[in-house]
C-alpha cells in the first residue's frame, strides 16, 4: 500500500515504497512538476533512478508522450512457461545439459545472430508506418532470438509449493529498440528547443498530435512486439533444450508482459498516454509476473486493478546499489558461495558481478509493499541460470 505522498509543484507522488535515494527522490519532484502530469504520479516499491524518469515509475500524461519515460529497452519484459515436469525428477545432469544447449544456441551479452532470422517472425504490424526502423530489417533479424546483457536473464525455475518446473525469459528488443528510443529523445529536444519549451532534464517531450509523436508510438509498439518476438524465439529453443534431454515432456502457453512502453489507457474517466518505465500492468485479473535478482525467488502475480497505480505494479526486485557500487563492494566469492547453497546452477563471473543479489532490494519486502496491487499466486525458486553478461 502507499507508504509515502510527496508535492511536486502540481500534482502528487504516491510512493509504495519507505525509502528512496535522494537522486530518486529528485526525479520523482520532477515528474510531479510536469505541466502535462495527469492526476498524480505512482512510484512502485522497486523504484530506483533511471534517465530522466525513475525505473519503477509510472506516469500518465495528457497531450504529449515522453520517449525517456519509456526508456531505451523498448517492450522489455518477460516471459514465462509452466512444464509439466517435477523439479524433483530433474536431475543435475539434465539441467546441465539444457543450460550448455542454451549457451550454445542463444547468442549472450552483445553477440549477435550470425545470419539473419526469417521475416516471418517480425511482429504482424505494419513496418511502413515506422519511418525510422522501416530501414532496420536486417538488424532485427540478427538480433531475434538473442538474450542481451546486463539484467536479462534465463533461467530454469521450480514452483515451491507444486514442485512444477518452469522456463522464465527476461530479455526486451536489444540495440534495435535503444536506437530508436535515443532516435525519438533527440528529435524531443530538438523540438522543445525550437519551441522554448519549459522541460525538465531528460524529460523532452513529444507533442502527441504531431506527426514525429504519432510516429514513435507506431515505432515504440513495433519494438515492444518485437521484443515479445524475440523472448519467444528464445523460449522456443530453451523448450529443445528440455525435449532433447527429457522424455515426455509439455508446455503450457507462454505468459508475456512488457515493462518498459507508453499506451493510451482511460483512468479517472480520462483517455490519458500512460508511462510504465520499469512497471508492470495489473488490471484487475491479470496475470503478471515479477522476477527476483539472480539467486532470489520470482512470482506469478494476478493484478488486483487498484486505479492508484494507474492499474500498475513493480516490474521486479530493483537495484540497492549502483552498478558501478556493486562492482566495488561485492565479492564474488562470497555471493557463488549463496547461490551454491542453494544448489543454483550458475556461471556468474565477476563481470557480472553487478547483477549479484546483493545488488538488489529484498523482492520478498517489495512484494510484501504492493499487496493491494497484486496477489502473488504462483512463488518459484531457481534451478539455474544463464545470464547475458
Amino acid at each position: 500500500m502507499v507508504q509515502k505522498v510527496v508535492m511536486g509543484t502540481r500534482l502528487p507522488a504516491k510512493l509504495w515504497l519507505d525509502d528512496v535515494e535522494d537522486s530518486c527522490m529528485a526525479q520523482i519532484i520532477s515528474l510531479a512538476s510536469l505541466p502535462f502530469a495527469f492526476k498524480h504520479i505512482a512510484i512502485m516499491p522497486d523504484a530506483h533512478t533511471g534517465k530522466g524518469m525513475p525505473i519503477g515509475g509510472v506516469l500518465a500524461t495528457i497531450g504529449v508522450v515522453i520517449p525517456n519515460a519509456v526508456g531505451v529497452d523498448i517492450g522489455c519484459g518477460m516471459c514465462a512457461v509452466k512444464t509439466n515436469l517435477k523439479a524433483s525428477e530433474l536431475s543435475v545432469n539434465q539441467i546441465k545439459a539444457i543450460m550448455k544447449h542454451i549457451r550454445k544456441t542463444i547468442p549472450l551479452g552483445f553477440d549477435h545472430q550470425k545470419n539473419a532470422m526469417d521475416k516471418s517472425l517480425l511482429p504482424d504490424l505494419d513496418l511502413d508506418a515506422c519511418p525510422f526502423l522501416r530501414n532496420k530489417t536486417v538488424a532485427m533479424l540478427k538480433e531475434i532470438g538473442t538474450l542481451g546483457g546486463g539484467n536479462h536473464f534465463i533461467e530454469i525455475q521450480k514452483d515451491t509449493k507444486k514442485d512444477d518446473v518452469w522456463i522464465m525469459i527476461h530479455s526486451g528488443s536489444r540495440h534495435v529498440g535503444l536506437t530508436v528510443a535515443n532516435y525519438y529523445n533527440k528529435q524531443a529536444e530538438i523540438l522543445c528547443e525550437r519551441w522554448y519549451a519549459d522541460t525538465l532534464p531528460g524529460l523532452a517531450f513529444l507533442p502527441i498530435e504531431e506527426q514525429v509523436g504519432k510516429d514513435y508510438m507506431h515505432e515504440m509498439e513495433y519494438c515492444k512486439h518485437l521484443a515479445f518476438a524475440n523472448r519467444k524465439v528464445m523460449m522456443e529453443q530453451v523448450q529443445q533444450g528440455f525435449m532433447d534431454n527429457c522424455t515426455n515432456v509439455n508446455f503450457e502457453p507462454i505468459i508475456n508482459i512488457a515493462h518498459n512502453y507508453a499506451a493510451w489507457e482511460n483512468h479517472f474517466g480520462k483517455n490519458v498516454i500512460v508511462h510504465r518505465k520499469g512497471a508492470t500492468r495489473a488490471f484487475k485479473g491479470e496475470i503478471g509476473i515479477i522476477p527476483g535478482s539472480m539467486g532470489t525467488k520470482s512470482y506469478i502475480v494476478e493484478g488486483l486493478g487498484n486505479p492508484e497505480s494507474f492499474m500498475s505494479c513493480s516490474h521486479g526486485a530493483g537495484r540497492k546499489m549502483s552498478r558501478s557500487v556493486a562492482f566495488k563492494t561485492l565479492d564474488l566469492s562470497e555471493e557463488c558461495r549463496r547461490m551454491g547453497e542453494q544448489g543454483i546452477i550458475h556461471g556468474m563471473r565477476k563481470s557480472g558481478l553487478d547483477e549479484a543479489p546483493s545488488a538488489y532490494k529484498d523482492i520478498e519486502a517489495v512484494i510484501a509493499f504492493e499487496n493491494d496491487l497484486i496477489k502473488p499466486i504462483i512463488e518459484l525458486a531457481p534451478l539455474a541460470v544463464v545470464k547475458g553478461d
